[in-house]
């Protein structure tokens, strides 16, 4: 059996966009008499106190005018794992001083990870990685050397490192994160070096027309 499968979208994170959303019908529905003011305040008071699509969806669907279903994100096509948190960490470590350093892979990030290229490199592939908690922070010291992290769709990436003559360059804004995931945060400095932060490598399957990660 496989140990993938799609996220159930009613247990994905909602947006402040989609409380508000829920919360314009509410009011809606007071105006029309359908809700009295306590009514209204209560429901009120549970969208905003709501996390996840499943919990906003039952607060507008006695009104019969509920949300349309598009409002529930479709997952995405590829197939995410049962579990990214949890197992034994790996290294708290990796550092390349005139070499390289690749992991890739099946691996557990630990909880706290640091990198340290100095005119060397190292590359962090997590696209099969397991993380020892919720929240990464990998925090790197580049010295004219270059760092690249391979981010998938399910792990949500916040980058805020400093380059001096250098830079820490994420374009995983171009593609949509799943919510709901494991959180990186990739912080550091980069001096006269290059940190870049993107999406996994992708191959052609033949016969085929989307691209799959490669494994």
């Amino acid at each position: 059996m496989s140990d993938e499968l799609v996220p159930d979208p009613s247990q994905m994170r909602a947006s402040d966009d989609d409380r508000e959303k829920v919360a314009r019908v509410l009011q809606q529905a007071h105006g029309e008499g359908r809700l009295d003011l306590h009514e209204l305040d209560e429901r009120l008071g549970a969208v905003y106190a709501a996390k996840t699509y499943g919990e906003l969806a039952p607060l507008t669907s006695d009104l019969g005018m509920g949300l349309p279903a598009t409002t529930l994100p479709s997952p995405v096509g590829q197939h995410l794992p049962a579990s990214r948190i949890g197992g034994t960490p790996g290294a708290t470590t990796s550092i390349a001083f005139w070499s390289g350093v690749d992991r890739k892979g099946d691996w557990v990030v630990p909880a706290n990870h640091t990198v340290v290229a100095i005119m060397g490199g190292v590359v962090l592939d997590l696209s099969k990685a397991r993380f020892e908690s919720a929240e990464t922070v990998i925090n790197i010291f580049a010295f004219w050397g270059g760092v690249e992290i391979f981010v998938p769709e399910d792990v949500t990436v916040r980058v805020d490192g400093a380059g001096i003559m250098g830079a820490f360059d994420d374009t995983t804004h171009k593609t949509p994160t799943v919510p709901g995931g494991p959180v990186v945060r990739i912080t550091g400095v980069a001096i006269m070096a290059g940190v870049d932060v993107r999406r996994p490598k992708r191959k052609k399957v033949k016969g085929s027309k989307n691209p799959e990660l490669e494994g």
